[in-house]
């Protein structure tokens, strides 16, 4: 967004980006981003919201009326109570540790425990493995975009300042090597089996596009971007 004017990348048919502001976590800046897909019924699903503003919404109202809001993770949820405020009848999905964090708002369910309402053209799948990074990642059938939060951050060496881009380089998160960031790729050492188990299956989808919420997007060649940038986890 630039001033009060949205900017919406339309992806895919049915599909668009927003890009919001950008916040600082552990000492280098994270520009965040949404994805809105529009269902088959009209609405909308909104997978991790930026900051909520009249502008945003007249936007997507254009689009369609909100039918859900998704928390992908516990650190994508900082706009949701507002989200949930501005759009009372939309559903609103997080994982466990979400809820846990976020007790004043009312979730309609949990992801990954129960059947999905958006299953016929959205596929769910918790990426689990690790005391401190548990994610939800969604593929999106028709567009072959996959949709991840911090699973993979991939961000311009543009964005950094220089001792910045140094630390980021340590983390492994700069375009075009992004990956899991190093202190989270560290909390999985001792269930790489299980994160194999979990690629096998995002893989299988035959994703062609990869969105994360942070960094620059993979337009092509998404299976291969995926296969380099898990190659920790032992995947061949």
């Amino acid at each position: 967004m630039t001033g009060s004017r949205v900017v919406m990348e339309k992806l895919a048919e049915n599909l668009w980006l927003v890009d919001g502001e950008t916040v600082s976590f552990l000492g280098l800046p994270y520009r965040t981003r949404m994805t809105v897909i529009r269902l088959s019924d009209g609405g909308l699903w909104v997978h991790s919201p930026v900051r909520h503003s009249a502008e945003l919404a007249d936007a997507l109202a254009e689009l369609g009326p909100v039918r859900y809001l998704v928390a992908p993770n516990a650190l994508h949820h900082l706009f949701l109570k507002d989200w949930q405020q501005h759009c009372p009848a939309a559903e609103v999905y997080g994982t466990t540790k979400v809820m846990a964090k976020q007790p004043d708002i009312h979730f309609t369910g949990e992801l990954g425990n129960e059947a999905m309402p958006w299953q016929a053209e959205i596929n769910t799948l918790m990426f689990t493995g690790s005391r401190v990074m548990e994610e939800a990642v969604f593929f999106h059938r028709t567009s072959t975009v996959l949709l991840v939060a911090d699973l993979v951050e991939n961000f311009s060496p543009e964005a950094f300042r220089p001792w910045q881009r140094v630390l980021a380089r340590l983390t492994g998160i700069v375009a075009p090597h992004g990956k899991m960031p190093l202190d989270w790729r560290l909390s999985f050492l001792f269930s790489r089996r299980l994160v194999r188990q979990h690629l096998q299956q995002i893989l299988a989808w035959q994703p062609e596009v990869l969105v994360m919420a942070h960094g620059e997007i993979v337009r092509d060649n998404a299976t291969q971007f995926l296969r380099r940038a898990f190659r920790w986890s032992g995947l061949r």
